[in-house]
């Protein structure tokens, strides 16, 4: 698919407007939404990922078309192709997206979106290095179903333009769309360090697997935290891109058995031979219990 056609090229105009009216708005309002060098290491996270993802949709698209010689149906160019292949796309975000916070060599990749303490829409352009190399593979069985190389490349590309929008504090609930659309409000959760946001919504285009799979939370009282649970504090994109394989690598090398090995590398972030206590999963459950106790203690 060659860049020219790829929607993400002409969006990009799009972008760096809106970036400046949100910069505009945040200057009006003084919101305090933005950091210079934050913003800064968000814009080189953005381009390097580009330039790495150049060639992996390259690859990935030449990977499809092979593929699609042995489709399993003739799907076509329909209209009602078009709104398949925008679920099926979509599904197949949701799973890798949620995987990508579930398995810590995922993670790792993929911490660098999160990495950032601000939430504006340059957050959005903090795109991961090393997941270029790899998420392709969850969208390999499109092809084999039927769809066409160009359409799974082209709604790849919608659905991540769609989600430049979400990253945005200056757009409060959007009524009855927060029931089926990922909205900003739902994907502020998502960035959210907030022990109870931890790990929720998932969703690219439709939040709809978050409510399917029990992983949506909406948006509360309680005011989102950006970043990460242990903030890397940096604005060197070298090291926003590698610091937690970094850590990966040092939990597998000093760990004392194979077994606890593998563990660190396929398991959730947060995991440890001594336990589970700091996954977002162990996390999400004592905040329960904490709120659970605080109940209690009003109804007495």
């Amino acid at each position: 698919m060659p860049i020219s056609s790829d929607p993400i090229t002409y969006a990009i105009p799009i972008f760096f407007l809106l970036i400046g009216i949100e910069l505009y708005i945040n200057y009006r309002e003084q919101l305090d939404l933005f950091e210079r060098k934050d913003s800064w290491a968000s814009l080189m996270m953005g381009l390097g990922s580009a330039f790495v993802g150049t060639t992996a949709k390259l690859i990935a698209f030449f990977v499809y078309t092979f593929l699609y010689q042995f489709a399993i149906f003739d799907i076509g160019w329909t209209w009602w192709a078009w709104l398949l292949i925008l679920f099926a796309d979509d599904f197949t975000f949701y799973w890798h997206h949620r995987l990508s916070h579930e398995i810590r060599l995922l993670w790792a990749a993929h911490i660098n979106h999160h990495s950032s303490q601000k939430y504006n829409l340059t957050t959005a352009l903090r795109q991961s290095w090393g997941e270029q190399l790899y998420k392709y593979i969850w969208w390999i069985w499109l092809p084999i179903i039927g769809f066409h190389p160009i359409m799974i490349m082209t709604m790849i590309s919608i659905s991540l333009i769609y989600q430049f929008f979400l990253h945005t504090e200056t757009v409060k609930k959007l009524g009855f769309l927060e029931w089926f659309m990922n909205t900003p409000s739902h994907h502020r959760v998502h960035h959210a360090v907030n022990h109870h946001y931890l790990d929720r919504n998932h969703a690219g285009i439709f939040i709809i697997w978050d409510r399917l799979f029990g992983t949506f939370q909406e948006e509360d009282e309680e005011e989102p935290i950006y970043g990460i649970t242990t903030n890397i504090n940096t604005y060197n994109p070298l090291k926003i891109a590698t610091h937690e394989f970094a850590a990966l690598w040092q939990d597998v090398k000093n760990a004392k058995n194979w077994k606890d090995k593998l563990a660190y590398i396929f398991k959730p972030p947060g995991w440890s031979p001594n336990g589970e206590y700091y996954t977002a999963k162990y996390l999400r459950e004592q905040w329960k219990a904490k709120q659970k106790t605080k109940s209690s203690s009003y109804k007495n």
